[in-house]
């Protein structure tokens, strides 16, 4: 599937999961991967997303592989609030020495990604602020999105963009980054240069337009767009004995018929066929 992307134009490939790192064979994997070009003959842009809690020992076999950056999710940089979210004792020093680990490989940048809900973990915009400046990672505020197991989202808990950037500047203030125009992230430096954050803010600030991501379910379904009602089963035509042809112009296919916004928020919503821990989170 991955080669057959590649050749339609895709250079960037990440890994996400679960929890991709308690793949077997992961560094492999990447090593596989790592030896496809994009079609004007250039390595691929290999990163991945994980817990971090195995990342101490792998950072450098997956750098030797071939993975080019890392990014960690983790929702509190207050060791006691960590242990009560993962219900991981301890896990927290695991986690910063994987995020160490990363940063002394060179799977650089290495980003730190935060899911932001009231009266959840709100009040850690600040310090992830200073972790992000004392660690010198880069830091990923994401709104809140309906795509939880339990479906108990509603536009109340959403922490959004402009109110981060207010907390944040009770800390010190930001100055705007420029970014490539599908980034999905607004980025911003502190005001002496050190530190970086980032907003992902699909729910305040929609940026559909601007977006030239396709995501592949580990069972094989096309999705374009998180939100996607509909899946499209590449593996199925793989199964059949599709030629790469066919598999290229299905996908191009697919592609063309993606959705031209999500609608959350709005009356005619319909949540996704799938949660996030089902499609890749």
């Amino acid at each position: 599937m991955a080669r057959v992307l590649v050749s339609l134009g895709i250079t960037k490939i990440r890994l996400t999961g679960g929890e991709p790192l308690l793949r077997r064979g992961v560094v492999d994997f990447v090593r596989e991967l790592s030896k496809l070009h994009s079609a004007g003959g250039e390595p691929l842009d290999i990163a991945m997303t994980t817990n971090g809690h195995l990342l101490a020992d792998l950072a450098q076999p997956l750098k030797d592989a071939g993975l080019n950056r890392i990014t960690v999710s983790m929702d509190a940089v207050d060791p006691d609030r960590f242990a009560r979210i993962t219900r991981v004792p301890g896990g927290f020093d695991h986690v910063l020495a994987g995020m160490r680990a990363a940063r002394e490989a060179a799977l650089w940048p290495v980003k730190v990604n935060c899911v932001l809900m009231r009266g959840f973990n709100e009040d850690q915009i600040i310090p992830f602020g200073m972790f992000a400046r004392e660690e010198g990672v880069i830091v990923r505020f994401i709104e809140f999105m309906p795509l939880e197991e339990d479906r108990v989202w509603s536009p109340d808990i959403v922490v959004t963009l402009d109110e981060i950037l207010r907390r944040m500047a009770e800390y010190r203030p930001l100055v705007e980054i420029p970014h490539a125009r599908s980034e999905t992230a607004r980025r911003y430096r502190f005001d002496d240069g050190i530190g970086e954050i980032g907003i992902i803010a699909p729910v305040s600030h929609p940026f559909c337009g601007h977006c030239s991501r396709i995501r592949i379910t580990s069972d094989g379904k096309i999705r374009t767009c998180l939100f996607s009602v509909w899946e499209h089963d590449l593996h199925e035509l793989m199964r059949r004995g599709a030629s790469d042809d066919d598999l290229a112009e299905f996908i191009r296919g697919v592609v063309e018929r993606k959705e031209e916004r999500h609608h959350i928020g709005e009356a005619d919503f319909v949540p996704a066929s799938r949660t996030m821990v089902h499609i890749g989170g």
